[in-house]
């Protein structure tokens, strides 16, 4: 697994959004995830959103994913 990779699923499974993710050993990576879908959602609700883009890989290829999720707003 490589970071590419999971920032384009990300991408494809929220749209309008983007993701920076960083990960050097192919298991653990960071990812900063922006998102107007994130407006009025809770931290836990932005994570869930997008541990969904990446289904059944996030334990398993994904050993660990630190998130920062944040709206266009919150962004900038």
């Amino acid at each position: 697994m490589d970071a590419d990779t999971i920032a384009r699923m990300i991408e494809a499974g929220l749209p309008g959004a983007q993701a920076r993710v960083q990960g050097d050993d192919g298991v653990h990576f960071e990812a900063t995830v922006v998102c107007a879908a994130f407006a009025g959602k809770l931290p836990l609700a932005r994570h869930r959103m997008v541990y969904a883009t990446l289904g059944e890989l996030m334990g398993g290829a994904i050993h660990a994913l630190a998130l920062k999720t944040v709206t266009p707003d919150e962004a900038s």
